[in-house]
């Protein structure tokens, strides 16, 4: 990647770009309007929408961002990680808003009675609703990965549902999306390079500080069944029979990475855990099968618990990591069952 200032200097040039695109998605979406007679469901008009209103978004946000930093030198640390929250939960929201609209995406929360993150301690289930979310205390968010809009859906959820700083764990790749790149940034995210990812890891949950949400995606990419086999054979080429084994009992996840994981249980031992799970899109892995899909039937279920413990040792952890997806695994086969019930 390049560095920051190059990015910085490249802005404009991007920005052009986008403004372009939104004039080409112009063409386009006109175009499937007219070709309605031979597709009635419109997803080519639906598509060039949603990328015009994507677009517009960032843009929008962009200029926010400029102005936020223009502020910068007269304003404190803590209003500006406020804001950039607010700024996130409020920017992604309207994307998903958008997504809504357009594409029929919506999301159906499945979350626990008490200990939430937002009203709660994760440590103490009492409620705690009159605490701001810089008194709770700093909570680590696992969560599986596939799906149209997953990642959205679950840095939307910490900071606006939850009224959390997002502090993600990605790759590094993702900052040529600017908004992402800034915003992200500016909350203190964490861009994986391909040097030394676990320090990068353990540096960004050392500064873990109350209110934050340090959000991992153990299994490092989309689900895909390709995906899969090749996680399941790169364990078997490493001679981790009995993680393969596990695996290869797992069809709706990938099996988690435990490095990350497990140099953030080593930095910070004394934060809670929350497991995240999801499910409704996650089999939408390809663009012709998103063209099949739209618009959306199905909705994204997103259903999050406390889960136990963590054990000291390391071979330890890496069965309690496997045995937590495990548990996701069985969730999202039930969730499969439930809805091809003709009863229900």
């Amino acid at each position: 990647m390049p560095p920051r200032l190059v990015r910085r200097v490249a802005l404009p040039i991007v920005v052009v770009l986008e403004v372009a695109t939104i004039g080409l998605l112009l063409v386009v979406g006109l175009i499937g309007l007219l070709a309605a007679p031979f597709d009635r469901r419109l997803r080519l008009a639906r598509l060039a929408a949603m990328g015009i209103s994507y677009l517009l978004i960032e843009l929008v946000a962009l200029a926010v961002l400029l102005g936020l930093w223009l502020q910068r030198p007269w304003r404190d640390d803590e209003w500006w990680d406020a804001t950039h929250t607010r700024l996130l939960g409020r920017a992604i929201g309207l994307v998903l808003a958008a997504a809504g609209r357009w594409t029929n995406w919506r999301m159906d929360l499945d979350e626990p009675a008490s200990t939430l993150p937002s009203t709660a301690d994760p440590v103490n289930p009492e409620p705690a609703s009159d605490l701001p979310p810089t008194a709770r205390p700093a909570v680590v968010v696992l969560a599986r990965h596939g799906g149209i809009g997953d990642s959205f859906a679950l840095v939307w959820l910490l900071a606006a549902h939850y009224q959390r700083k997002p502090r993600v764990v990605l790759k590094r790749i993702l900052q040529w999306e600017p908004m992402i790149d800034i915003a992200l940034t500016r909350t203190g995210s964490c861009f994986l390079g391909e040097h030394d990812p676990e320090a990068q890891i353990r540096a960004t949950a050392a500064s873990l500080q109350p209110g934050d949400a340090l959000l991992l995606f153990p299994e490092g990419g989309n689900w895909t069944p390709r995906r899969r086999w090749r996680a399941i054979s790169s364990l078997l080429r490493r001679h981790r029979t009995a993680e393969a084994r596990a695996a290869g009992l797992m069809t709706h996840v990938l099996p988690p990475r435990s490095g990350g994981v497990l140099a953030c249980l080593e930095t910070r031992p004394d934060l809670p855990i929350v497991v995240v799970a999801h499910t409704g899109l996650d089999r939408i892995t390809s663009a012709g099968g998103l063209w099949r899909a739209l618009p959306f039937r199905a909705a994204m279920e997103v259903r999050w618990w406390p889960p136990a413990p963590p054990p000291s040792g390391e071979e330890e952890r890496v069965a309690w990591l496997l045995t937590e997806w495990a548990v996701i695994d069985e969730w999202i086969e039930s969730r499969r069952l439930a809805s091809a019930d003709p009863e229900r």
